[in-house]
C-alpha cells in the first residue's frame, strides 16, 4: 500500500542574496530554489563563498533575501516582522555550531536550560525537559560538569541537547563536526542520525566533510551562489 509523500516543511524559491552594488556587487545567493520534507537529514556543501553559509542564515531567520520567496511550512517568511521571525526560531529552529557556544563556568544542564528561560518557561519544568533532553544524547550523568570538565565531543552533545530541549521542527546544523577528530565526528553524526530516523527530526546541515555529508539522505551541491545539483546521498538512495 503506497505512503503519502511528507509535506513540505520548508522551500526556497528563486531566492537570492545580493550584497553591495554596481562593482561591488556580490550575489551570495543567485536564484536558490529547493524543497526539503518533514523527516529529512540533507547535507549542504559547496566550496568557500558558494553560499551555503547564507542559505543556512536565510533558513534559520539570521538573514532575510534580497528578493526570492522563503516558506516555512506554507508560511511566507519574507511577511513576518522581525519579532515574528524571533518567535519562529524560538519555537520551532534549534541551532547547532561548530564552535559549540556554549557558556563557560555554566553546567551542562544549565546551558541547556537557556532557550527555555527565553520561552517564559518556570524552574521546574525547564529543569526537567534540560535533564530529559541531556538523557537522549546520552549525558545526564554529566548535567552538572562545565563545558571545561567535558571532551569536545560531549560540549557538542551538550549543544545538540540544548538545541533539542525546545522541541523544534527543524535542527540547524552549521559545521557541526568542524572542531572534532573522526572518532567523535561519526558519534555526532551518528547521534543526528539517530535523531532523524528515531524521532523523525528534520534536520538541515552544512558541511564541508564528504563523509559526513554521506550521514544524510540528500546532497545540496553548490557553486557561485547556486545549486549545481541536488541528488541523494548514497545512503538515500539505498
Amino acid at each position: 500500500m503506497a505512503t503519502d509523500p511528507a509535506p513540505t516543511l520548508i522551500e526556497l524559491r528563486d531566492v537570492y542574496r545580493i550584497y553591495g552594488h554596481g562593482e561591488a556587487e556580490v550575489r551570495a545567493l543567485d536564484g536558490v530554489s529547493f524543497k526539503i520534507t518533514t523527516g529529512e537529514f540533507v547535507a549542504i556543501m559547496g566550496p568557500s563563498g558558494s553560499g551555503k553559509s547564507t542559505a543556512m542564515n536565510v533558513l534559520g531567520c539570521l538573514d532575510r533575501p534580497t528578493r526570492g520567496h522563503y516558506l516555512f511550512n506554507g508560511v511566507e517568511v519574507g511577511g513576518l516582522d522581525r519579532d515574528q521571525r524571533a518567535l519562529l526560531r524560538r519555537h520551532y529552529l534549534g541551532f547547532i555550531f561548530q564552535g559549540y557556544n556554549l557558556l563557560p563556568r555554566t553546567t551542562a544542564l544549565q546551558n541547556v536550560e537557556l532557550p527555555l528561560i527565553y520561552k517564559g518557561i518556570g524552574r521546574a519544568e525547564r529543569e526537567a525537559r534540560a535533564l530529559a533532553a541531556l538523557d537522549r544524547v546520552g549525558l545526564a550523568k554529566r548535567s552538572h560538569h562545565e563545558p571545561s570538565e567535558l571532551s569536545g565531543g560531549q560540549q557538542q552533545r551538550v549543544a545538540i541537547a540544548r538545541a533539542l530541549a525546545s522541541d523544534p521542527k527543524v535542527i540547524l546544523a552549521d559545521e557541526p563536526t568542524g572542531n572534532l577528530d573522526t572518532r567523535r565526528s561519526e558519534e555526532i553524526m551518528e547521534l543526528l542520525q539517530e535523531l532523524n530516523r528515531r524521532e523523525g527530526l528534520t534536520i538541515v546541515m552544512v558541511t564541508h566533510e564528504d563523509d559526513m555529508a554521506e550521514f544524510a539522505d540528500r546532497l545540496i551541491w553548490m557553486v557561485d551562489g547556486q545549486v549545481e545539483f541536488d541528488r541523494p546521498t548514497r545512503k538515500g538512495a539505498a
